[in-house]
């Protein structure tokens, strides 16, 4: 009998320390063998899933096998892994506990199809969470997820998700355009560090009609003339407002000129 096939019969049998040492061997039936040995138990498995190099077929075997899966930690290494099949991913992602969807999401290795079906299981949980829970993704989220923390406007997760390193503009510049969105929230933008003093939303917050004017005649100076004009166009803003913008077309009118 060869080394290879010794190796196989060994696989269904070692135990301890050789049990070990096998779990590292490169050869896929020696890593399918191991699977039918009565002394693999979590800890092995949870070792052999470590591995980056994993034979694909392995990970496959392990899939295949149901009752592997009812170990959570288990079905977390699988998903997890950079080798898992498209199709074991998408239907192992929708038992992720709510932080490790999280972390899946914003990993820099995970596919964009998979980030998006996180994200997606994120929000559809969002509306039941405790709000424990929410100030935890707050904190870490993607920024979609983010964005909707952000849109519920509950007070004591404002400025934690504000300053959420994932979040983006583009997501509050979309949270700044719903209908529907609180006064806490506006004033919360407007009072950010980093987000008041971005050009954009500070147009997007003079755009708001529950924004403050205290807070929008401190940006006008910092608007360009051409969007200042684009703003007291009708409908856009109040009548009140447009003649505080229209007198700053004005200034600057006459400042030119001088």
């Amino acid at each position: 009998m060869n080394t290879l096939a010794q190796n196989r019969e060994r696989a269904l049998t070692a135990n301890g320390d050789e049990l070990t040492v096998l779990l590292h061997h490169q050869d896929p039936a020696v890593l399918l063998s191991l699977l039918d040995n009565p002394a693999l138990d979590e800890t092995h498995l949870g070792m052999l899933l470590d591995r980056q190099d994993l034979p694909k077929e392995v990970l496959e075997e392990v899939y295949s096998r149901k009752p592997l899966l009812k170990n959570y930690r288990l079905k977390r290494a699988l998903a997890f892994h950079p080798g898992i099949s498209r199709l074991a991913s998408l239907r192992l992602v929708r038992d992720l506990y709510l932080m490790d969807l999280a972390q899946l999401a914003l990993l820099p290795g995970t596919p964009a199809e998979l980030k998006r079906i996180a994200e997606d299981q994120l929000l559809t949980r969002l509306t039941q969470l405790p709000l424990g829970q929410k100030a935890a993704l707050a904190r870490r989220s993607p920024a979609r997820v983010a964005a909707a923390l952000l849109a519920e406007g509950h007070p004591q997760i404002l400025s934690v998700v504000l300053d959420n390193a994932y979040l983006t503009e583009a997501q509050v510049l979309k949270v700044l355009s719903r209908d529907n969105l609180s006064a806490e929230v506006v004033h919360a933008i407007s009072k950010h560090g980093k987000w008041s003093r971005t050009y954009n939303i500070r147009l997007a917050l003079v755009r708001r009609p529950n924004s403050t004017l205290s807070s929008i005649l401190a940006y006008l100076p910092e608007l360009t003339v051409s969007d200042l004009r684009e703003l007291v166009q009708p409908g856009i803003v109040s009548e009140a407002l447009r003649k505080y913008l229209q007198a700053e077309i004005h200034r600057r009118t006459l400042k030119g000129r001088g």
